[in-house]
């Protein structure tokens, strides 16, 4: 799994670097989405394993063509329709649908080179969902993620371990989507199961309006202090980390603490590439980290005095700012994905030694 991991960051990278030449939906093919079909192990020459432009008649319409046809044993395994990097693909699966009706393969894959949606058919024999039951985006590797698309490698195959996660999958991602949107926007049904649960008196209309707000404040209470204590666990420190929250908000219960901030999962995954750079000069305990409203910070052995660097991720762009010419000279760089910190590997071992 590692293998193919690197394989993906590596082509995350290229899409990064060659998306603005890239204009056309048969150059995204090209640049993208063949190194992803070899990336799996099928060989993109071999014209009975990989089949481009396989020709699809749908009724009386004659010559349609599915973009990729990948077969096993003489029987197509996978379809694979592709658009322009720059469109979503989730505004696309109808060409997809009528494709996946005659081609006898169990699964199809819609795909801009950067995102790739599965599709199977769970609700109805030979006829694709309309949601896709997997996602992958390449520029979020996760190792649930790889695991399944494990199953769909020339070595990995596996039909049978395919369709009894993809169900699993499919319901899952779907109830995920409906709880995100609770987490925002609690509903009336959702508050009202809550509350009944303890409280016995009628639920008029004036006091739902005041419990669908103490449920989302609960709600973004218990997700802030998780991801402090996740926090907290994985950069190995023992103070509490303060967290961000999108709005300024009153307090309905002055026993509660409301967040003022909440750290995000990217800026996590930033301080962790930040840390293991550093560990090849440092030990552990004498890097530390703290956040604020406006970024997060690497301190050298706690002390603001000592800055490393600081993640700038609350706005569209983000920026590392360094302070390899001194503490009071941090110079912001623009960064398109969070692997270009590595880029800096330089000027963060550099700071270090202006400190000694």
């Amino acid at each position: 799994m590692e293998d193919l991991k690197l394989k993906l960051q590596q082509l995350h990278q290229r899409v990064d670097s060659l998306k603005d030449q890239i204009n056309t939906e048969e150059a995204t093919k090209n640049a993208f989405v063949m190194p992803f079909i070899q990336i799996l192990g099928y060989d993109i020459f071999n014209p009975t394993e990989v089949i481009p432009e396989f020709v699809c008649d749908i009724g009386t319409k004659k010559g349609e063509k599915i973009d990729y046809v990948i077969k096993r044993d003489g029987e197509p395994i996978l379809i694979i329709e592709c658009k322009n990097w720059k469109e979503n693909v989730d505004a696309h699966n109808s060409q997809l649908h009528r494709y996946y009706h005659v081609s006898k393969s169990r699964f199809g894959v819609l795909t801009n080179g950067h995102i790739y949606n599965f599709y199977a058919d769970l609700e109805k024999p030979n006829i694709m969902d309309e949601k896709p039951f997997f996602t992958l985006d390449i520029s979020n590797l996760k190792d649930t993620s790889l695991k399944i698309l494990e199953n769909f490698s020339k070595n990995g195959y596996n039909l049978e371990e395919i369709l009894d996660s993809a169900e699993g999958l499919k319901y899952i991602k779907a109830i995920r989507n409906e709880f995100e949107k609770e987490l925002q926007e609690p509903s009336d049904e959702i508050v009202r199961l809550l509350v009944n649960r303890f409280f016995n008196k009628p639920l008029t209309a004036p006091r739902l309006i005041a419990f669908k707000e103490y449920t989302k404040k609960a709600f973004s209470n218990s997700i802030n202090e998780s991801i402090n204590f996740r926090l907290n666990n994985a950069l190995n420190i023992t103070e509490s980390v303060p967290s961000k929250t999108t709005e300024q908000t009153t307090a309905i219960d002055d026993n509660v603490e409301t967040p003022k901030f909440i750290t995000t999962e990217e800026e996590i995954e930033g301080s962790q590439i930040i840390k293991a750079i550093l560990r090849e000069i440092l030990p552990a305990s004498r890097i530390a980290f703290r956040d604020t409203q406006s970024y997060f910070g690497v301190l050298l052995d706690d002390n603001n005095r000592k800055p490393i660097c600081r993640l700038h991720f609350n706005s569209a762009n983000k920026y590392v700012e360094l302070f390899n010419n001194g503490k009071d000279n941090g110079e912001k760089k623009l960064i398109s994905s969070l692997d270009e910190i590595y880029d800096y590997k330089t000027e963060l071992l550099a700071t270090i030694k202006t400190y000694e």
